[in-house]
């Protein structure tokens, strides 16, 4: 193993710390969303699953993790008793300080001994806690976002500057019928469980736009009625939507002169036109697509095209994109570590993203690695990208 990996994993493992710092200590503890876990949860849990996996797997010792597993383990502690749990967010820090610098410690120990667990092999623990973590520091960010979205803007602001409604107008990049390979490359210690097995899949002509959709496009779509056109959604989403009353993204705000501005992780600010949309459900993003005359996309042409396209590349990675296709296991599939980290939501009503937002770590953006989540989520940094039949 480089030294460079243990710095990456020190990196991660500062960086939920300083989040969870960066807050009032009245915050630190709190949930701010239904779906989300408190600041303090989380810190504790990647401490403790670092702590699992390094100690008690690999080293065979239970001692610290064996009395925490009830409410570190996410299926054992539900979300909404969280935050009573864990009243004293001082001790979560000294807690999790500390089981970080001992963990760094083991792991190098253990990789200079003469015999070894084998979920050390190919660095693979060092590399599943980084990216583990970066899932967990983006988790975190979103549970900020709610927070600042709780605070309204002072008297008399402002939006810093003006959003117009621009009509949409991809740029399209075409793709021809034939045969891919969809999945994680090589079968190392990078991807995760439902990145693999990489297989072969034909291919239908498609075309995907250049860049996704922009503040800009998706306000032309909320003043042509969007919202309000029955024939764009499915039943599902309008049942939805009527129940929700949505009309926004979900961090969108007006100033008292009816301009446009989102809220931030650090409160108000301005909508840049060309910036991906985000904070819209899939609902709402394949409303979109409709009245666009798109559709989304399936998650192997996504793949597809960044793997094809360095244009695409360079164009993903500020906001995830949903996809047209539920969350399901390759062929071959096998789940590893363990089973409940892909396997619980293969179950139809969990659809895929790709691509990361700005709020994503490096260790999660490459063209396989695939999130999920249901339908109806907008708490997550999530937009669209358009697709069509070629």
């Amino acid at each position: 193993m480089t030294s460079a990996l243990l710095n990456e994993l020190e990196a991660t493992q500062r960086l939920a710390i300083a989040l969870f710092e960066g807050v009032d200590r009245a915050d630190r503890c709190r949930q701010f969303h239904p779906d989300l876990s408190p600041l303090a949860w989380h810190l504790g849990h990647v401490a403790f699953i670092e702590t699992y996996w390094v100690r008690e797997v690999a080293l065979g010792d239970d001692s610290v993790t064996r009395p925490l597993h009830d409410l570190y383990f996410p299926e054992r502690y539900p979300k909404r008793l969280r935050s009573y749990a864990l009243s004293d967010a001082d001790d979560v820090v000294a807690f999790a300080t500390g089981l970080f610098d001992g963990n760094r410690r083991r792991i190098g120990e253990m990789l200079g001994g003469a015999s070894r667990h084998p979920i050390l092999n190919n660095d693979y623990l060092v590399l599943f806690l980084i990216q583990h973590h970066a899932q967990h520091v983006e988790t975190m960010r979103m549970a900020l976002h709610q927070r600042a979205m709780q605070h309204p803007a002072p008297p008399g602001f402002r939006a810093p500057g003006r959003l117009r409604p621009r009509d949409p107008g991809a740029e399209w990049l075409a793709f021809g019928a034939g045969e891919t390979y969809i999945g994680y490359e090589k079968n190392d210690a990078v991807p995760f469980d439902n990145e693999l097995a990489r297989h072969r899949v034909s291919m239908a002509p498609y075309r995907l736009a250049a860049s996704p959709v922009s503040n800009a496009e998706y306000l032309a779509f909320m003043g042509a009625g969007g919202y309000s056109d029955a024939r764009l959604w499915d039943a599902d989403a309008w049942r939805w939507l009527t129940a929700l009353g949505a009309g926004t993204p979900v961090h969108w705000r007006r100033d008292a002169d009816g301009e446009w501005y989102q809220i931030g992780l650090d409160g108000p600010q301005a909508l840049d036109a060309d910036a991906p949309v985000q904070g819209i459900s899939r609902h709402e993003a394949r409303a979109f697509c409709a009245w666009a005359g798109g559709r989304l996309p399936h998650e192997r042409e996504w793949e597809h095209a960044a793997r094809a396209s360095t244009r695409l590349e360079r164009s993903t990675g500020r906001a995830w994109e949903w996809c047209a296709n539920p969350f399901y296991p390759y062929p071959g599939f096998r789940a590893f570590p363990y089973d409940r980290y892909s396997t619980p939501w293969f179950d139809g009503t969990h659809f895929t993203l790709r691509g990361g937002s700005v709020h994503s770590l490096p260790a999660v953006k490459r063209p396989s690695f695939r999130n999920f989540y249901t339908a109806e989520t907008r708490h997550i940094f999530a937009g669209v990208r358009m697709a069509t039949d070629g």
